[in-house]
């Protein structure tokens, strides 16, 4: 059994460990409301803008625009998102292997776009092609910041190095849930009833292929930005959850580490008084 010494130091270190998951606890939750706030409110632009582009390529055809091209054969192309940091709970765990589920289940070519080093460090311990790697984009993500990845994966496409680009990336669903999830980013996926009308609910001015040349770069960024506060807010509330669980398991391990220790001291101080006992005896 250890020391009274020993113990003593185990429960510092463990008060020690606590105060700095309490205070990244802390430090997570007054980043996550900003992170939240920010995905929240920029997923109406990007749903609206998908559904602009889908009408939009429903009634076009790849001739207007080699984005809108779809390709039978070719190589996939990956954009994974994770983060910088660790200490976020099973959040990447989670977001590489589904990637690798993606992966695995590609029967043809396939490269990969990292975002974030968690990702970029575990697809190349799995050996898979990388084509590019880019570091994450911090606690405020700008839309500027974004647009090299953007431009990267739209002047491939165009050259046609890839038949498909899609982004896995976790989803914010709430503070406890955060769901990996794989998007198709090219080609655009028409919309399925236009109801024989150009846009089904839009009227394009000039005209459609005009609206759909200048919409299109803005669009390939926006999906991508999407991304990255989706992964923000999903780092922030999976940060604060995992340091909380441990916080609370450091003072129940702190809990338990005092019951022993306030049962070695009793069993020293009993001890003690046995000899005591015992040597006055000896000494009648």
């Amino acid at each position: 059994m250890p020391s009274q010494r020993e113990i003593r130091r185990r429960i510092s270190s463990v008060r020690n460990i606590k105060q700095i998951t309490r205070a990244m606890q802390f430090v997570a939750a007054s980043k996550l409301k900003r992170a939240q706030d920010a995905t929240l409110q920029s997923r109406p632009y990007s749903e609206m803008i998908d559904e602009v582009l889908s009408d939009l390529a429903a009634v076009l055809t790849a001739e207007e625009h080699p984005l809108l091209a779809r390709r039978e054969e070719g190589t996939r192309l990956l954009i994974v998102f994770t983060t910088d940091r660790g200490l976020a709970g099973s959040l990447n765990t989670n977001t590489i292997r589904f990637a690798a589920r993606q992966i695995t289940e590609q029967a043809g070519d396939l490269k990969v776009v990292t975002v974030g080093r968690k990702g970029n460090a575990a697809m190349r311990r799995a050996r898979v092609p990388i084509a590019a790697a880019f570091d994450g984009y911090g606690d405020r993500p700008t839309f500027a910041a974004i647009l090299p990845l953007a431009r990267l994966v739209t002047d491939d496409y165009l050259a046609g190095t890839y038949s498909t680009v899609d982004l896995v990336h976790p989803s914010f669903v709430s503070t406890l849930v955060q769901r990996p999830a794989v998007d198709r980013l090219l080609p655009i996926e028409p919309a399925e009833d236009t109801g024989g009308i150009p846009g089904h609910q839009f009227i394009f001015e000039p005209n459609a292929g005009d609206v759909l040349r200048s919409l299109l770069p803005r669009y390939v960024a926006t999906r991508i930005y999407q991304a990255v506060l989706e992964v923000t807010a999903s780092e922030q509330s999976a940060r604060m959850v995992a340091m909380k669980s441990a916080t609370e398991n450091a003072q129940e391990l702190i809990d338990d580490l005092t019951l022993t220790y306030n049962k070695v001291r009793q069993s020293n101080i009993t001890r003690e008084m046995i000899e005591i006992a015992t040597g006055a005896n000896a000494a009648r």
